[in-house]
């Protein structure tokens, strides 16, 4: 399986494991152990890379070190950390003796062997490594007892556990971050789980893309780059970043990271997330504190700051802070921070906290911040800061984010891009709140609409209802308020009704001028739709306004457009993916892609490369998971098929079940789609010939009354018909069917003698005894009597609808679908042994035909079917505006003054008693004033 189907197991099966366990604690639990496996891999992959025979490192314990204090020494200086062989995660995997104390003995052991580094000899960068590593497992160790009542429990748990996280590969043999994904996905769902609290630990990683994507912009063609999350949970945001800077330098060596985090259990994620990615220990600079009390980073050496003071400026800040937070002003107005702009109320530390970043940029930096809207209007102190940013030319950018995109608030928030110092005034203001799609219970920012930001970004071009680049002037008129409405309006117009269209029936052309794109890149279609009654009002021309525009002239030629632009394309993309997929830069390849497509949308009328880049980017989700498992394990990948495994509840609990095979990267349907298309029909043929036997049955069991829903034959649940039950009622029915032949055989059976029945026989044609079979003396058995008798009463003529006649066909239907399943059973274990055969034995035509099939055909298909959409939903817009003025109020008054009229006739002609006599005249009366306006 790919690393997003691993991911998405590992975490289904922990939150099971999690029981009563909060989300929020039991991510550490997780993490924390996936960690230490991380470690035990990495030092184990490294002593074999030094050529330690196995049976050696099965000593490098502790107890037998301390005769050899120098290989102890080494392993600590060139890891950072030492874990003894029988402390290693696939040490206690293998081990039946395993207990909770195994873990408790071998954290204490990681803290005690890191001390002996830092002695006088060792170096500054030594020093760094331990640091990242002090620590790091205490919120593993001090919870472990929360696992469970007992030692035996805890143990159990973590068993669990360990054999979850031992599905995860971390043998380096990956060319991409599978440990460091998994790791994110996990927080990531944890978060979705944890409620208010997942804000403490978690930025959503399409708003990471997002800011990180503005950063990288600014900083590309750094060679050395430093970048600071002061407030940085797991550490997320700033891996985000410095993957888009490392794409845009090429070198992820060169990136430094400083990392502040207040809660100690958090700090400890975002140094676990960091390892994980990759980043060396020398680049890591993370510290446990109050961002707000004590100012950092700023020093040199952690054991003599004040001598060794430098206030450290970085490249980038990227933060996410705790929104509107409580904090203590008290004594920093000379803080150098806050001096030159003031300080933040002590209910809000919003400002406090932008501030904060501000200060640690360098000149040329950027920062990029998320914050409550209440920072562009509120007033006092904050009116004062906000006013000198604006003043100073700080911030660029204030980018309104859609409301509940982050876990543990469904405020709306803002990103605010500020640098120290730029040469434009103006601040590029974008309301960015109407692009998203729903994801579970939250709001999330798709590809589209991240591009579509960043580019507004890159170009400052004012876009309507979208984007407008503000001058310092306008703000200042607007008394340096800079609330998104003063400035954007992406509200939707109310509902115009326009009072003479609305009395003649007729529709305004000032509505139909608001199409003018559409008009414009739809030549003459204006005409073919609409008359002109005069210059202001026209009416509708036909009734299927959606056929009538697929049918225009225009709309073809703007399919043909679009169509030429992407000539060649497909076959472009065949050769780049399919045909070179062992070498395609899958981190990559998609904006290369993506480049492309924009160029091709270049002066496109109507439809946006917007809406193509989405395409892209949902169909790169499958093809680079595709590629990283083929670049990983060759194109061997592209022929396996594997055990397909689904949850299954068993006592209560969900455990992992084999369901049949599926291909590991070609799906088996496509498979079976191209490569066995006879088969899959027949399968596909018998399978609706039993979906038609199970709608018969429902129909059936939709016309029979209340008293017969109650008889043996029908479930309790009057959901479905039983097999025994209708066998017995139509034992008892069978009986009651009086034909000729019925009785014939029914007097046969009391017969004693042959001669008898012989006569009988001849005496008897109705019958047809020639389909019969005869005994050894040539008469005809009781058995051989009720078959016929059984065969002659599933014939007979049945009133349809009749109880008889449905029990007889319910009986059929059922014996035909069950015939029909177990067909399908065995068709279906046929096409699958099949299909298994021809994905090992793929030639290399059919596995790059197939593999376009999956990854380049719903591409170019879902970009060339974007014109369809896009003129349906203008056709829709049309239909709604011609609904809107199809009838006049004249002729609504006239129908109602018909109608009145007609009633007040049709009542003088009753007749009641005196009272009713007279609440018919008063209706009389309130007709006749209806009628008289």
């Amino acid at each position: 399986m790919n690393k997003q189907q691993l991911a998405n197991q590992i975490f289904q099966t922990a939150n099971n494991l999690r029981s009563r366990i909060e989300a929020n604690e039991y991510k550490d639990y997780i993490l924390g152990f996936m960690f230490y496996k991380f470690l035990s891999e990495k030092e184990l992959a490294r002593w074999r890379e030094l050529g330690v025979p196995e049976e050696e490192i099965q000593h490098m314990t502790e107890a037998e070190l301390r005769d050899d204090p120098d290989t102890l020494r080494y392993t600590q200086r060139d890891l950072g950390y030492f874990i003894g062989y029988d402390n290693l995660f696939s040490t206690w995997r293998d081990s039946k003796d395993f207990s909770v104390a195994n873990v408790r003995d071998a954290l204490s052991a990681f803290t005690r062997l890191l001390v002996p580094i830092m002695g006088p000899d060792v170096s500054a960068e030594d020093k760094k490594k331990h640091r990242v590593f002090e620590g790091i497992f205490h919120s593993l160790s001090s919870g472990l007892s929360k696992l469970g009542d007992s030692t035996g429990a805890q143990t159990k748990a973590i068993r669990s556990l360990m054999s979850l996280i031992d599905k995860i590969p971390m043998d380096k043999r990956q060319d991409y971050d599978v440990v460091g994904f998994i790791y994110e996905y996990l927080i990531s769902n944890f978060a979705a789980n944890a409620g208010k609290k997942a804000g403490e630990f978690y930025t959503p990683h399409e708003v990471s893309v997002l800011m990180s994507d503005i950063v990288a912009y600014h900083l590309r063609g750094r060679e050395n780059i430093e970048i600071y999350d002061p407030t940085s949970g797991s550490g997320s945001l700033l891996i985000n970043i410095g993957k888009s800077v490392a794409k845009e330098m090429g070198n992820a060596d060169k990136i430094k990271y400083y990392a502040q985090e207040l809660k100690e259990n958090t700090y400890n994620l975002t140094r676990m997330n960091l390892v994980m990615r990759g980043i060396d220990a020398e680049n890591i600079n993370a510290r446990l504190g109050d961002t707000l009390e004590s100012d950092w980073p700023y020093f040199d050496t952690e054991e003599n700051r004040e001598s060794t003071y430098r206030m450290v400026r970085v490249d980038a800040v990227v933060s996410n802070p705790p929104y509107s937070q409580n904090w203590d002003p008290q004594n920093k107005e000379n803080d150098p921070r806050y001096a030159d702009y003031g300080l933040a109320p002590k209910s809000k530390a919003d400002y406090a906290f932008l501030l904060h970043d501000l200060y640690h940029l360098k000149p040329d930096g950027i920062m990029c911040i998320v914050l409550p809207h209440g920072v562009l209007f509120r007033g006092n102190e904050e009116y004062n800061i906000r006013k000198a940013l604006i003043e100073k030319n700080q911030i660029e950018a204030v980018i309104g984010l859609p409301a509940d995109i982050f876990f543990g608030t469904s405020i709306p928030t803002i990103i605010m891009v500020l640098k120290r110092q730029r040469e434009d005034t103006g601040v590029l203001i974008i309301d960015a709140s109407k692009g998203f799609e729903k994801s579970g219970k939250k709001n999330q920012l798709r590809a589209s609409d991240i591009r579509r930001i960043v580019d507004t970004y890159k170009t400052k071009k004012d876009t309507p209802k979208y984007a407008r680049l503000v001058s310092k002037e306008e703000i200042r008129q607007n008394d340096y308020n800079l609330n998104i409405p003063r400035y954007v309006d992406s509200s939707a117009e109310p509902p115009a009704w326009d009072l003479y269209g609305v009395m003649r029936g007729v529709i305004p052309q000032a509505e139909l001028a608001k199409f003018a794109d559409e008009w414009q890149a739809l030549p003459t279609l204006k005409e073919a739709l609409f008359t002109a009654e005069n210059d202001a009002y026209c009416t509708c021309q036909t009734e299927d306004i959606a056929a009538a525009i697929q049918a225009h002239p225009s709309a073809k030629a703007l399919k043909d457009q679009l169509a030429a632009r992407f000539a060649g394309f497909d076959e472009a993309m065949q050769q780049k993916i399919v045909k070179n997929r062992q070498a395609v830069p899958v981190d990559r390849e998609e904006e290369t892609i993506a480049d492309d497509i924009f160029a091709r949308f270049a002066g496109m009328p109507l439809i946006s490369p917007y809406d193509a880049y989405q395409e892209l980017d949902d169909a790169w989700k499958v093809i680079s998971a595709d590629l990283e498992m083929i670049q990983t394990d060759d194109d061997d990948a592209v022929r396996k098929v594997q055990p397909h495994m689904v949850l299954k509840k068993k006592d209560s609990k969900e455990i992992e079940v084999q369901e049949g095979w599926e291909g590991r990267i070609l799906p088996f349907p496509l498979v079976q789609r191209e490569l066995l298309p006879d088969d899959l029909a027949a399968l596909e043929d018998a399978q609706r010939h039993s979906e038609a036997c199970e709608t018969e049955l429902n129909e059936l069991l939709e016309g029979i009354d209340e008293e017969q829903l109650d008889s043996e034959a029908v479930n309790d649940d009057h959901t479905k018909f039983v097999k025994g039950g209708l066998t017995k009622e139509w034992k008892l029915l069978k009986d009651d069917l009086d034909t000729p032949a019925v009785k014939a055989l029914c007097a046969y059976s009391s017969l004693k003698s042959k001669k008898e029945k012989t006569a009988f026989v001849t005496d008897h044609p109705e019958v047809n005894w020639a389909a019969m079979e005869t005994t050894k003396s040539g008469t005809y058995s009781k058995a051989a009597i009720d078959k016929a008798i059984d065969a002659l009463a599933m014939q007979a003529p049945l009133d349809e609808g009749s109880w008889p006649y449905i029990v007889r066909t319910a009986m059929q239907k059922l014996d035909e679908k069950a015939a029909l399943d177990k067909d399908i059973k065995v068709r279906a274990a046929e096409l699958e042994q099949k299909t298994m055969a021809c994905i090992e034995n793929l030639s290399d035509e059919d596995a790059d035909r197939l593999l376009h099939d999956k990854w380049i055909a719903p591409l170019t298909g879902g970009i060339l079917a974007m014109p369809d959409a896009r003129l349906q939903d203008f056709a829709k817009a049309l239909q709604q505006l011609t609904e809107k003025y199809d009838a006049s109020l004249s002729d609504i008054e006239h129908d109602i003054e018909e109608d009145s009229e007609s009633l007040a006739n049709m009542l003088q002609d009753l007749e009641a008693n005196p009272y009713d006599m007279q609440g018919l005249k008063d209706l009389q009366t309130c007709s006749r004033r209806t009628n008289n306006g």
